[in-house]
């Protein structure tokens, strides 16, 4: 039992899954003769066939059904284990405060769930950021992290994770001119009063998420300025000027009648970054950010 190779053991158990070597391989960051080498060296261990192989197909031997069902619940103890006392040496327990700027969709909720599993002994609390304070709450330790909208230029937070790519999205009145159009360019933005963000935000951030002019350099006139997301919205449904937001907080307000939410091409997607003290961090904020980079690498395997 001592020379058990714990890589053989996954190998085995990913391909059951898969039925595959090249998904198995894929999901594992090997070749697919890597992990035919692996299988045979545990077929070899064993002293039978686990997996039956032709041409056509990959399945599992009566013996390696029943040894399946055996290692799988045992696999999980020992990670489970391992996730316990990795949690323990970090100290990684007590509250997680995560902060995070318009809505927590579903990449942010499957890492929170993620983190939750590895670390049950830290409790989580979710807290909403102002749109115009996306860096304060951090500083001011109020929250341990923040999920914020890109870019950050902080010298004294460092910037982790950065995920959810997504096209931007004008949001105006129903009743704005351009309320019924299925995509606008990014040159109509000058045709618009887009609202602002208070300037307790850095300028360079302000300005990413209501530019002041379009990308061939014509003005865009300036709209009222907001603290909060739903300040934005309803000016954006008194038609007192239009918000820029993510795809995905679009999708989220997308029920609201009185607001008309249409695609805007020619601008640089969004993008979120977990956000961490650089100096005064907590062991809970860097074990988020980690889960949140592993929930990044798995979505995009």
């Amino acid at each position: 039992m001592s020379s058990l190779d714990i890589r053989e053991l996954e190998a085995f158990l990913v391909l059951a899954e898969e039925l595959h070597f090249g998904r198995a391989g894929e999901r594992l960051y090997l070749s697919q003769s890597r992990v035919s080498q692996l299988l045979r060296s545990l077929e070899s261990r064993i002293g039978a066939p686990l997996v039956e192989r032709t041409s056509r197909r990959v399945g599992l031997t009566p013996l390696g059904e029943s040894f399946l069902s055996s290692l799988r619940p045992a696999y999980e103890a020992l990670r489970s284990s391992v996730d316990e006392a990795r949690a323990a040496a970090r100290n990684v327990d007590g509250v997680l405060r995560i902060g995070f700027q318009g809505t927590v969709d579903d990449y942010l909720a499957r890492a929170i769930t993620g983190f939750e599993e590895r670390y049950p002994q830290c409790a989580i609390e979710v807290a909403e950021i102002a749109l115009s304070d996306p860096f304060g709450p951090v500083r001011r330790k109020e929250v341990d992290c923040a999920v914020v909208l890109l870019p950050v230029a902080e010298e004294d937070l460092l910037l982790g994770p950065v995920f959810s790519r997504q096209p931007q999205t004008l949001a105006v009145s129903a009743r704005h001119p351009l309320a019924g159009r299925a995509a606008v360019s990014a040159e109509e933005l000058a045709d618009c009063r887009l609202i602002g963000i208070q300037d307790s935000a850095p300028e360079y951030w302000r300005l990413a998420q209501a530019p002041r002019e379009t990308p061939e350099g014509r003005p865009i006139p300036a709209g009222p300025l907001v603290n909060t997301l739903q300040e934005g919205l309803s000016l954006t449904a008194a038609d007192r000027g239009a918000m820029l937001l993510c795809r995905s907080t679009a999708e989220y307000h997308g029920h609201r009648g009185s607001i008309a939410f249409v695609p805007v091409e020619g601008l640089p997607d969004s993008l979120l970054g977990v956000v961490l003290r650089r100096r005064t961090g907590t062991p809970q904020a860097q074990a988020f950010a980690e889960v949140v980079a592993e929930t990044l690498a798995e979505e995009r395997g």
